[in-house]
């Protein structure tokens, strides 16, 4: 794409308090919620339908979002019920009170059947130490051997401990369908990469649009490979979808991320979505071709600072989804030490 696009512009210099709404427009509160990591935050939505709100993203759930939430419904929404839940995708930090909003207050749930499936299938797979198949896979990706010395007598991360008991019930939304929320009709649109069947929601009656994580303006989001499905390419439905989410894009679109602040300019950033991956996967395919490399070996090259054991996690399995999708695209291959790591080697164009 070389079209010329307008500079990203927020109209908002700082984000809600905890506990407060900003209303950024009729109908449309905005909400943040904290979050225990390196991103720290979350962002939610409420839209107004009359005698109650429709929800967009929920944050994680915890003794602290679900005091956060109480301080929010008795004060910015005004007493009135949450009938619907709306999420964008299956993470924890916009899926975690959505059964909570169910089981407690009543509310539907509406989200894509994937992302409904993964969050009710993690919610439900509590482990007590990693599978053997989650340590083959951080071996064979080369992570550290301390560090996986490590990880491996801990207790790992489970999607039960940020994400609320989910029951059965809930309502699917697809590419091509409309919801009714807030005044407004909003189409649903749905990317992949970040996640698996991610929706997006732009209303057809004003320039908003609901991003989720697949819409971000400073940040790019995690674009992971994981044990459950090693040998994937999610970077090819991440550029596929900002290039097919390009077409819709309007430079006084407003899009309401998941994180950071909201901002215009949106076909400005898909294309710089798309670019900076591009850039880069050409990175990474002339390293390669210096000598055979292991994933974390790419780290400095692709991420461009130092990786700290906060974020190693992330930056392991973002790598192996760009060495994957060299792969599939027939540009690099890979060879198997005898310790069992994987050595990436650039194939010639």
């Amino acid at each position: 794409m070389n079209m010329p696009f307008g500079p990203l512009r927020t109209p908002f210099e700082t984000a809600p308090d905890t506990g407060t709404a900003r209303e950024i427009a009729e109908g449309v509160l905005w909400m943040r919620l904290p979050l225990p990591m390196v991103l720290n935050h979350v962002n939610v939505y409420a839209l107004d339908d009359g005698d109650g709100w429709t929800l967009v993203d929920t944050g994680l759930f915890s003794r602290k979002s679900r005091a956060i939430w109480g301080d929010l419904l008795a004060g910015p929404l005004a007493g009135k019920p949450v009938r619907r839940v709306i999420v964008t995708h299956h993470h924890p930090d916009h899926m975690g009170c959505a059964g909570w909003f169910q089981s407690e207050h009543g509310a539907e749930l509406i989200t894509t059947r994937t992302a409904w499936l993964m969050a009710r299938m993690l919610q439900l797979d509590a482990q007590d130490r990693p599978t053997p198949e989650t340590l083959t896979f951080w071996r064979r990706a080369g992570m550290d051997p301390e560090i996986l010395a490590r990880r491996a007598a801990e207790r790992p991360f489970n999607f039960a401990d940020t994400v609320a008991p989910m029951p059965l019930g809930f309502t699917r939304i697809r590419e091509g369908d409309t919801v009714t929320a807030g005044s407004r009709r909003w189409h649903v649109r749905i990317g992949h990469g970040h996640a698996p069947e991610h929706a997006t929601l732009w209303s057809a009656d004003c320039n908003l649009v609901l991003g989720g994580d697949q819409l971000l303006s400073t940040i790019s989001p995690n674009i992971g490979v994981y044990a459950t499905e090693p040998e994937a390419d999610p970077l090819s439905g991440w550029l596929d979808s900002c290039t097919r989410l390009a077409t819709h894009a309007t430079e006084d679109h407003l899009v309401l991320p998941g994180h950071k602040l909201p901002f215009t300019g949106l076909p400005k950033r898909l294309d710089q979505l798309i670019d900076n991956h591009h850039q880069a996967l050409a990175r990474l395919q002339a390293f390669l071709a210096e000598a055979p490399r292991t994933a974390p070996d790419c780290f400095g090259l692709l991420f461009k600072r130092k990786i700290t054991s906060d974020t190693y996690g992330l930056a392991l399995v973002e790598a192996v989804a760009h060495l994957n999708h060299l792969h599939a695209t027939g540009r690099a291959r890979w060879t198997e030490r005898p310790d069992g790591v994987r050595l990436w080697h650039a194939v010639a164009d």
